[in-house]
């Protein structure tokens, strides 16, 4: 009676194995770097190109407008200061610039060119919240759903200075990530991204982002200040080639 038992355990201990195996199987490897992605025979979007209202409360609008006033006559911008764009920005494009994914079991790194921003999004175990702080880019956390990743992505700042989605510190976002391919064979990764933030808007935002693979590309360093530091040290020269 026992061993039947014991056989019955080992059985059931075996079928988990394989599910579990079945469905790390499932899993796609969105590990490379994607670049953004063009549909075949579109245009290029034009830069500046006017955005959709946004559904902003009025106290929202408020903030944004007081921003705007505060600094788009300087021209001044994050960027420009070597901040990084934050979520959602950076997962929506990032300015054109590319990005890696490295996957690993229990976590994904996302690194984004510009500005060298990285994001961690933690798997199983390590999607526990503790001990976390308030930050541009938030605390992301992920679950396999088949064969989409579903991140969500909190403890976000407050940013009246993102360019096409400003938030408050109260938004949470969900992204859905999937795998397909074209008739070609190259791989495109798709984003489904949801915003909800009951400070800022009356409703949830909804926004779509396809990348492409780039087999054989690596991202290139970004120094935000290195310019900055060229035109000093020019300044220095033309100093000392003047006494």
């Amino acid at each position: 009676m026992r061993e039947s038992w014991l056989s019955a355990r080992s059985a059931v201990a075996l079928g988990g194995l394989l599910l579990a195996g079945v469905a790390a199987a499932a899993r796609p490897d969105f590990t490379g770097v994607w670049g953004v992605y063009r549909e075949p025979g579109a245009a290029a979007p034009q830069r500046g190109a006017p955005q959709p209202a946004l559904p902003l409360k009025p106290e929202a609008k408020a903030k944004i407008d007081a921003y705007h006033a505060l600094v788009d006559k300087s021209g001044d911008t994050p960027g420009g200061f070597c901040l990084g764009t934050g979520m959602p920005g950076s997962m929506l494009g990032s300015g054109g610039y590319p990005m890696e994914i490295v996957q690993h079991d229990k976590m994904l790194v996302v690194v984004y060119e510009a500005h060298t921003e990285v994001r961690h999004i933690y798997l199983g175990e390590r999607a526990k919240e503790q001990d976390l702080f308030p930050d541009r880019n938030g605390y992301s956390f992920g679950r396999w759903e088949g064969d989409k990743l579903i991140v969500e992505t909190t403890h976000l700042k407050e940013a009246v200075d993102q360019a096409r989605y400003p938030h408050s510190d109260q938004a949470k976002i969900v992204e859905e990530y999937r795998l397909v391919s074209n008739d070609d064979g190259s791989k495109v990764l798709i984003a489904n991204m949801t915003l909800t933030d009951p400070a800022f808007y009356t409703q949830p935002i909804k926004s779509e982002k396809k990348w492409q693979y780039q087999p054989g590309v690596r991202l290139l360093p970004y120094e935000c200040t290195e310019p900055a530091w060229e035109a000093h040290l020019e300044e220095l020269a033309n100093k000392k080639g003047a006494h």
